[in-house]
């Protein structure tokens, strides 16, 4: 759904609701007793209304939407070699650094494996050099040396092999952050389709929504998304936008939009529900009269303009809306806008007009 909300502007002090300030002009040259007597006054008299002046403001394109807090990555650690869990050094809950250890797996068999290629591998360095030396007598062939040279090679990588598997014993972090749902024991017999805990992110977060893919054209990266949390009453928290899916997605055809938010304090939780407000456009120097000077006519919406005494209807273009007031072009700030009366005007028609002001509500966010 898209929303918008109007900031103060031209000087305003606090916001009301639309109400009327009646200040008397001396067009005509009649008192508020003459005025409402003009009522009766033939088709030839001036005929009384009520007039704002155009003002300007500063108008916020926005969209609002609902979602969730979503990590920035998460992941169910899981470990690289099949055995039998020895020893869990993490605590739920816990904060992890990078490369931290969290599990051990039994690996005193690899152990034992890694001691064996070791030797292997120092038998047939002891063979290579024998060799070279013979080849150097002419004593063995080049044949001989070639043989040696590739069972050296061999039984190295064996060991680097048996090596890396070791290491794999024990599973680490591979990034910072928080330890969640532990979902092995110890002593469990686990392989690399067993799932050890729940790992993310929760410094930054991410802010994830959905809005309709009719505003795929006004989304970019960098745009700020404002939004609440329901369980955290009266807190407000901004995020920039980080990605903007290309894909669309159905049967709702929405486009997914996340912004990275700034969580020092972990006070955002992954799963939160939000409701966020993304800032499309900011226009400072909109032009805005009351709603109820609008006019629906054929092709569009018209007004009634007081310029000299007298009245002329314009055609004009609405842009966004709050309650009682609209965005208008066709309009400049400061003309005299009719917005009570004009149902007995006709072009040209005399008028005698009362100015009032109204202001619009702070804070508040329509459909348009």
């Amino acid at each position: 759904m898209k929303r918008i909300s109007w900031t103060k502007g031209g000087g305003v002090r606090g916001w009301g609701v639309a109400g009327l300030l009646i200040v008397v002009t001396g067009c005509g040259g009649g008192s508020p007793a003459s005025t409402a007597g003009g009522g009766g006054r033939g088709p030839s008299g001036p005929v009384p209304v009520e007039v704002v002046l155009a003002r300007t403001d500063t108008v916020v394109d926005a969209i609002t939407a609902t979602g969730q807090i979503e990590p920035l990555q998460s992941i169910e650690l899981r470990p690289e070699v099949d055995g039998r869990i020895v020893e869990i050094m993490i605590q739920e809950g816990a904060l992890v650094a990078a490369g931290q250890p969290l599990f051990r797996i039994d690996d005193a068999e690899l152990r034992a494996q890694v001691d064996r290629a070791e030797a292997d591998r120092d038998l047939a360095a002891q063979a290579l050099e024998r060799t070279r030396q013979l080849l150097a007598e002419r004593a063995a062939a080049p044949a001989d040396l070639e043989r040696a040279e590739a069972t050296a090679r061999s039984t190295q990588a064996q060991l680097d092999l048996l090596a890396l598997r070791l290491a794999r014993t024990i599973v680490r972090a591979p990034f910072a952050g928080v330890a969640g749902q532990r979902l092995a024991s110890l002593g469990d017999y686990v392989t690399s389709a067993s799932r050890l805990i729940v790992l993310q992110t929760v410094n930054p977060q991410r802010a994830a929504f959905q809005v309709p893919e009719r505003f795929a054209e006004q989304l970019k990266l960098g745009q700020t998304v404002d939004f609440r949390v329901a369980a955290l009453t009266g807190r407000d928290f901004r995020g920039v936008v980080d990605f903007v899916d290309p894909v669309v997605q159905l049967p709702g055809r929405t486009i997914t939009i996340k912004a990275r938010v700034a969580n020092p304090r972990r006070e955002l939780s992954s799963g939160m529900f939000i409701e966020a407000r993304l800032v499309t456009e900011v226009r400072p120097n909109a032009t805005v009269i009351p709603e109820d000077a609008l006019m629906p006519v054929p092709g569009g919406n018209a007004i009634w303009v007081v310029a000299d005494g007298r009245a002329s209807r314009r055609m004009i273009e609405t842009g966004l809306r709050t309650p009682g007031f609209v965005e208008v072009r066709g309009i400049e700030p400061g003309e005299q806008v009719v917005v009570s009366g004009g149902e007995r005007l006709r072009e040209g028609a005399e008028v005698l007009p009362t100015l009032v002001v109204r202001l619009p509500m702070s804070g508040r966010e329509v459909t348009p």
